[in-house]
């Protein structure tokens, strides 16, 4: 929430240039933007000098036929200048969303490459925000900011210097109020951003809230706190609300403000003009030109506040974009990785030591070795370092000494992504995606017929479940598959591991939500698909590794007994102690019923 509330800089020139290098693809849009932006002012500027000639000249002379040429190229410039604002602002808009859309594929290919040791440290809603509100807000600079500002100061220079071609002394009467203007702006630009500020407070106080209470709106309603949270979000949501009303009262001082100085500046102009006027020292076409180059002078002036406002947000967002752009806690991936033609399946793990914070040692000196085909259980105690195990072997974090090894290859040496091709995984808590059933099996790789997604689904005994549903395989999946069951979403992720036919198939604690019927089921279907391949089973249930080829036994992360099931009860150690109280558990649980 605190890097919410950042403001930073109101400009940052280091922000800037690469921003405008987000840009470099389509410079040469930009220019012709630019170069129409300069035409549009061009236009606007030149509007009250046909004023002065059809007073001071047609109008003067009696020239109907001069004032007809005046009028008619007057109404050709404004038509004329439509066309040309036209085409700038949707040139304007669609650099814009051109520019948009290539920054949130960065940053979103940017957090595919990024290792799970980032995500450990940054919420999820942070990430959220940096590609959806904090690129929306680079939108409306990149569309209505960069090229909107050349606009702008262009006006305001062509408006300038037709004023002092036509009369210095009025020119110089006119921006005399400038000073007050300039100390206004400096009041409202500190005050505005302070209000500013507060209201990113409030929203981020909000945003933090919302998150939290909508995740666990389930602990609200069973504990019946749903009075209690309503009063603290609309103490929130009270807050935000004063600090909006706090920056709209700067805004409603500050325009109405600009109005007043510009209304002064109007009665200097009819004031010195007037005089001057009588004695025929200024003309009239001269009066009514210097009134309209006033009005329009206005104008810009309070654009460029808005375009201060859009500056400010958009180095605000885009320092939080290229934070993130810029962190590099990535898997370093190998100079020259070697490609091994067929995986056989053989891990070993060589005097392994790993820390998640580089300080408390999660793995201590883990060494042992699985021979291709072979079917090995991870047991112990919560926080045993069982999951981080196959997490290492996954590569997604970097151990800190050691080897590990696949196929007498170090895994550092084999690309992430091929290392990753085969390797399958099925987690306790199972990610289902919205889309389709036949999509959450084959994750939408065409390589992947539907036969194949058929008979992944039949090996594990959900096929009758698919088929009784009204559409099937295309049946919809809601959002983290909401209207699954918790075992039914796990024997989805069954056939979807074996759909992909990986060389080693890692189970953690995968049946430990399915019912005893539906255990019973995997089971069968694990002893059939398991055979030449690679397994690591993590579980709780010493009854489901019990045929196991090894079981090894972790403690305060080493690995303190090693063997089959029947080796390790005669030892009489840590996995002995589990099973009898699994066993005597499982024995009261039985008496109960």
């Amino acid at each position: 929430m605190h890097e919410e509330e950042k403001l930073g800089k109101a400009y940052d020139g280091t922000l800037m240039k690469r921003l405008i290098r987000s840009l470099a693809p389509y410079r040469w849009y930009v220019a012709l933007a630019v170069g129409s932006s300069v035409v549009i002012s061009g236009l606007e500027a030149v509007r009250p000098y046909f004023t002065k000639i059809a007073v001071d000249v047609n109008i003067k002379n009696g020239d109907a036929r001069g004032l007809l040429i005046t009028v008619s190229m007057f109404l050709g410039v404004l038509i004329l200048r439509g066309v040309v604002q036209y085409f700038n602002a949707y040139l304007t808009q669609w650099i814009g969303q051109r520019a948009i859309f290539d920054l949130r594929m960065e940053i979103f290919r940017h957090l595919q490459r990024l290792s799970l040791k980032f995500y450990d440290r940054n919420p999820i809603g942070r990430m959220i925000t940096r590609v959806t509100n904090d690129v929306e807000v680079l939108n409306e600079m990149f569309s209505s900011g960069i090229v909107m500002v050349f606009s702008d100061v262009f006006m305001i220079i062509g408006i300038v210097w037709f004023m002092f071609s036509m009369n210095w002394q009025l020119a110089i009467l006119s921006l005399s109020v400038l000073p007050i203007l300039f100390y206004g702006t400096f009041l409202f630009r500190k005050k505005a951003r302070e209000a500013y500020r507060d209201v990113r407070t409030q929203v981020a106080r909000i945003n933090s809230f919302m998150q939290e209470h909508v995740t666990g709106m389930i602990v609200d309603q069973i504990f019946g706190r749903e009075e209690k949270s309503y009063k603290k979000f609309e103490e929130l949501n009270g807050a935000h609300r004063d600090a909006n009303i706090r920056s709209v009262f700067y805004y409603a001082v500050f325009y109405p403000g600009v109005d007043v100085i510009g209304a002064v500046a109007v009665g200097l102009i009819i004031w010195y003009a007037g005089g001057n006027a009588l004695d025929g020292r200024v003309t009239i076409g001269t009066v009514m030109a210097f009134l309209q180059f006033n009005e329009m002078f206005w104008r810009p002036i309070r654009d460029l506040s808005e375009k201060y406002n859009i500056m400010q947000t958009a180095m605000a967002s885009s320092e939080r974009i290229f934070t993130l752009l810029d962190d590099k806690t990535m898997i370093a991936e190998p100079e020259a990785p070697q490609r091994p033609a067929v995986i056989r399946g053989k891990i070993e793990f060589r005097n392994v030591w790993f820390a998640y914070d580089d300080v408390h040692w999660v793995l201590k000196d883990i060494s042992f070795v699985i021979e291709p085909g072979q079917t090995v259980a991870f047991v112990g105690h919560t926080g045993a370092g069982k999951t981080t195990i196959i997490s290492l072997l996954s590569r997604f974090y970097e151990i800190q000494r050691g080897t590990i090894l696949l196929d007498d290859i170090d895994i550092r040496q084999i690309e992430s992504r091929d290392l990753r091709a085969h390797i399958a995984v099925v987690l306790q808590d199972v990610f289902l995606f919205s889309g389709d059933i036949k999509t959450n099996i084959n994750l939408g790789r065409d390589d992947i017929p539907m036969e194949e997604i058929k008979n992944a689904a039949k090996s594990v005994g959900v096929d009758r479940f698919i088929e009784s549903l009204p559409h099937g395989y295309d049946e919809e999946v809601k959002e983290r598959g909401a209207t699954l069951s918790v075992g039914q979403k796990q024997l989805l992720s069954f056939a979807r591991a074996l759909a992909f036919h990986p060389r080693i198939l890692i189970l953690d604690e995968a049946t430990s939500s399915v019912d005893t019927e539906t255990e019973q089921l995997i089971q069968h279907a694990i002893k059939k698909l398991l055979k030449g391949r690679t397994s690591i089973v993590i579980a709780h249930r010493l009854s489901t590794i019990q045929s196991a080829d090894k079981i090894i036994v972790m403690h305060k992360g080493e690995i303190r007994e090693s063997g089959n099931h029947q080796e390790l009860l005669a030892s009489k150690g840590i996995y002995f102690t589990l099973y009898q109280l699994q066993y005597k558990e499982q024995e009261m649980l039985t008496r109960i019923v």
